[in-house]
């Protein structure tokens, strides 16, 4: 896809954001409160590497190894544990709310030494805490790194990151999660983002469909609802619950530009807008071009050598787009437009974007990731 086809797609997307608003859900930008999930660790040994593994220098990862075969009865001398088939690792996982003892989660397992790759490894079983050491649940099983790496003396090719891994169902708890829902008379959600003009429309969209003034907005952040008396039972709470997230109404979204500078990604938000404003942009391209030469001694030199030389050449070339008056503009489509016509690439476009902002012409919050 070539750079004019990708800034149509671009110009495509913005102008289709900006005609259709839709509506959201509650339970799409919003979480019930007190239905939070656990976050779960635990450090753990994973083998069947292929001389990939850690070094001798990882200490914590021989005295492990140790300690694991001496629970199989087997003493050995930590100092003399030598193994590159095996990798201590850190094993995270979040767990979702309302699961019962018995339920698998996924798990993510994370190189912690000098391993090289985890590709075709094993987890042992490792205990899984929070951050109090109570203990949730174990975790085991074969990983899953969606890459790889080979390394000789001459070469090393890599294929995303091969020192962290997934393990789909590889946890298991051992007790239940807390109880959600222990309130049976009043309801918290808390918004994923904060805004009052949000929380304020969520309040109104939930008394509308309830045909009562039951949700009230309590700040930016949260929507207290009180609970029916038709629903206020543990076990008809359920059914409110389903009815009041899947409401539908219109969010309200902030005027946002957000970049992000690592990749040249720019996003813009629907009700970003520009004053009139005159923009001169410049670019500057500076090419080096390496080429190997080997040089020669002379016929019959007394101590002459071959010598391998890089010969570089440089190219510099300079555009100029002029003065381009943009006049002020109302959607993202005619932002996304406007800057199109001067033909920049997303870095010059990023560069031009810090500097409305600094003009005062960007009407919108400019976040930089």
């Amino acid at each position: 896809m070539n750079v004019s086809t990708l800034y149509r797609l671009l110009i495509a997307f913005f102008i289709l954001t900006t005609a259709v608003s839709a509506q959201v859900r509650v339970k799409d930008i919003g979480k019930l409160s007190g239905a939070e999930g656990v976050s779960l660790i635990g450090y753990g040994l994973v083998i069947g590497l292929d001389r990939t593994g850690d070094s001798p220098k990882s200490l914590f990862t021989n005295q492990a190894l140790a300690n694991m075969l001496e629970r199989f009865g087997i003493a050995v001398d930590g100092d003399k544990v030598k193994s590159k088939n095996v990798a201590a690792v850190m094993v995270t996982a979040e767990v979702p709310p309302f699961h019962r003892s018995g339920s698998r989660f996924d798990v993510t397992v994370s190189s912690l030494g000098d391993a090289k790759s985890l590709q075709g490894g094993i987890l042992l079983q490792t205990t899984l805490t929070d951050l109090s050491g109570k203990v949730w649940g174990v975790a085991s099983g074969a990983l899953a790194i969606g890459g790889f790496s080979i390394e000789t003396e001459q070469i090393m090719v890599r294929e995303n990151h091969p020192l962290v891994g997934r393990i789909s169902d590889g946890g298991i708890l051992n007790c239940d999660m807390p109880e959600g829902v222990r309130d049976f008379t009043n309801l918290t959600y808390m918004l994923n983002n904060g805004d009052f003009t949000t929380a304020w429309n969520m309040s109104q969209a939930i008394n509308a469909q309830f045909e009562a003034e039951i949700a009230t907005a309590v700040d930016a952040k949260s929507v207290s609802i009180d609970v029916p008396e038709e629903y206020a039972s543990a076990a008809q709470v359920v059914n409110f619950i389903a009815e009041v997230e899947n409401v539908q109404f219109y969010p309200d979204i902030r005027a946002r530009v957000v970049i992000n500078e690592r990749t040249g990604t720019i996003i813009i938000g629907q009700n970003v807008s520009i004053t009139p404003v005159a923009v001169s942009h410049g670019g500057l391209s500076i090419k080096v071009k390496t080429t190997p030469a080997v040089s020669q001694a002379l016929p019959f030199a007394p101590r002459g050598e071959t010598v391998k030389e890089q010969i570089q050449e440089f190219t510099v070339e300079q555009r100029n787009t002029g003065v381009v008056a943009l006049p002020g503009v109302s959607t993202v489509g005619d932002v996304a437009t406007t800057l199109n016509r001067l033909g920049l690439n997303p870095r010059d476009i990023i560069a031009i974007f810090q500097a409305l902002k600094e003009a005062g012409a960007l009407q919108a919050e400019l976040v930089i990731i």
